[in-house]
């Protein structure tokens, strides 16, 4: 501020009518040029004698070396065309007008997703993931048991996605028989926001040993996170008398560093986007870990198919990368699992070139758009169908599908909201269970009730009898109004998307037995939420303490702004009554 304060002071009116000697005052301003004028103004009263305006032989020009807002290129930088300088990049001048020309640099790092602060170098195009490929070639006997179950020639499951997309956003919504348990929001073309999973060459910005972490440049508005635990690195880089798990992160990362990073969380309001070095690339039945020697497969399948899994992926597995096999691997071949581990190392031998040629800070690889990558993590044949109601995507979907999943190709379908006469979020009714999953409050069959507060530190949720009066004994009501409220919290926080630490108050209960009860039912709720979570016994005081991982903003934050006139807090103060 004081820079920008030194800078911009110049002396006014003209220089020969107050003299040659005066000097510039705190607070004087320099007239601005006339329209059409692309010469500079002066820079001080004294340089007035012979070069003001052009007279007397063009101002020697220095060059500055560069700088944030200050690159000779792009729109923002105030470069020199023709020796029009125009104010942007005179030593000592008014850099005002180079640095609002055509917009702030750091606005317009929202829109190039990797060019960042280097002024006008070439913007690299980061890889993108392949969704395209041949599919693998399957006998009729394995497809038609692929195909899941089908009734009267409709296909027959548990969830329905649909996916409506709009002019602001691209919305996808997961039913479970009619009732909505997901709702995601993808904007198009958000390498701000919505950036979970991408990779980056990323600059070290500065690192704080008090916090055991590091803030890292990744061409994003805020700076990113990598904590100590997320650091990958070579113990000969370090100190020869410091043990590997005794390595500080200062003694790991230095100051404008260039590292590689991928975002692991989204950043939240304020928060910046949290980071780690161990990179994964995901697929549809693999999840590969470069230069790693990781090797798993997914515990949710039974025995006898990880053993077989087990006997495919030791010769599929690259040598020097580790591979996850994913619960999506279940009876698949072993042409489908090694064409996924070759599309994956394709990929990554794509990101370490693209990074050994790009200056940081850089987007290297960008994950597909929120329809595809549902896909890819959830969709199965407990799907009765993907509906999707903008013709551009349902081919693109549709081409994906039967890349990797041929069987289930035909439970993608184009909803055409026209022919229709109904959008597909209002014949689904989604909309109306939307704007309910936007109360504070949520009753339950019973009529006891929800409320529901999301503060800075914490979501607490409050369970009521409100309404059930019960039958036999207050032990009974309020035993079966817990389980009723376990069941509708784990389907509130699946659907809100509410992460972080959640404290829940249940209705107080005398018998222990009956507390454990409620705590089994809501973790086996939970069970179906795929986000991970850690449930507490609940405690004397009726109270459950858990976590839920959080990812991105929630149901609320993704389709909604903060009010301009409270901030969010809801109240407004009484004219009068503060003075």
């Amino acid at each position: 501020m004081a820079e920008s304060q030194a800078e911009n002071t110049q002396p006014t009116g003209d220089a020969s009518s107050q003299g040659a000697d005066n000097k510039p005052k705190i607070g004087d301003s320099r007239p601005a040029p006339q329209v059409g004028d692309s010469r500079p103004t002066s820079d001080r009263s004294g340089n007035d004698g012979g070069q003001q305006n052009g007279e007397g032989g063009p101002k020697k020009r220095r060059r500055r070396r560069g700088g944030r807002g200050r690159g000779r290129g792009g729109q923002g930088g105030g470069g020199q065309q023709g020796g029009n300088q125009q104010g942007g990049n005179q030593q000592g001048g008014n850099r005002q007008g180079g640095n609002q020309q055509g917009g702030n640099q750091q606005r317009q790092k929202q829109n190039n997703g990797g060019q960042g602060r280097g002024g006008n170098r070439q913007r690299p195009t980061p890889v993108e993931a392949i969704i395209d490929d041949d599919a693998v070639e399957l006998d009729e006997k394995t497809l038609q048991r692929r195909r899941g179950r089908t009734r009267n020639g409709q296909a027959v499951g548990r969830y329905l996605m649909c996916v409506s997309v709009g002019e602001k956003a691209t919305q996808i919504a997961t039913l479970e028989g009619r009732k909505l348990v997901e709702h995601q929001v993808s904007r198009p073309a958000d390498d701000v926001s919505q950036i979970h999973g991408n990779i980056y060459i990323g600059r070290v910005q500065n690192v704080l040993p008090g916090m055991e972490a590091a803030f890292v440049d990744i061409a994003t508005p805020k700076n990113a996170v990598l904590y100590r635990g997320d650091v990958q690195y070579d113990p000969d880089d370090v100190d020869k008398g410091t043990r590997k798990s005794q390595a500080r992160i200062e003694d790991i990362l230095k100051a404008k560093q260039s590292i590689l990073c991928q975002v692991t969380k989204n950043p939240i309001a304020h928060k910046g986007a949290r980071l780690t070095q161990e990179v994964s690339l995901p697929g549809r039945f693999v999840v590969l870990v470069p230069n790693s020697t990781t090797y798993g497969i997914s515990k949710r399948l039974p025995d006898g198919e990880r053993k077989r899994l087990r006997g495919i992926l030791d010769k599929a597995k690259p040598k020097h990368h580790g591979v996850i096999v994913r619960t999506a691997a279940e009876n698949v071949t072993s042409e489908e699992i090694d064409r996924d581990v070759r599309r994956l190392v394709a990929q990554w031998d794509e990101i370490e070139k693209l990074a050994k040629n790009t200056k940081a800070p850089a987007l290297l690889y960008r994950e597909p758009e929120a329809a595809v990558r549902i896909i890819r993590e959830e969709f199965t044949k407990e799907f009765r169908g993907v509906i999707i109601d903008d013709r551009e995507l349902y081919e693109e979907i549709k081409s994906y599908v039967e890349s990797i999943t041929p069987a289930l190709a035909e439970r993608i379908e184009y909803y055409d909201a026209e022919a229709e006469g109904l959008p597909l979020f209002e014949r689904q009714h989604i909309d109306e269970q939307l704007r309910k999953a936007l109360d504070r409050k949520v009753w339950l069959p019973s009529g006891g009730s929800l409320i529901i507060e999301g503060t800075e530190a914490l979501t607490v949720i409050d369970v009521n009898t409100g309404k059930n009066v019960g039958k036999s004994s207050l032990e009974e009501t309020v035993f079966r109004n817990n389980l009723e409220a376990a069941e509708e919290v784990a389907n509130q926080l699946r659907l809100r998307d509410i992460g972080g630490i959640i404290v829940i108050d249940y209705v107080d209960m005398e018998i222990a037995k009956n507390r454990n009860e409620v705590v089994k039912t809501f973790r086996a709720a939970l069970a179906r939420d795929k986000t991970r979570t850690q449930v507490f016994d609940i405690s004397e005081l009726g109270l459950v303490e858990m976590t839920r991982k959080r990812i991105g903003e929630g149901l609320l934050e993704s389709v909604s702004d903060i009010c301009a006139t409270c901030d969010g807090r809801g109240h407004l103060l009484i004219d009068g009554m503060l003075g």
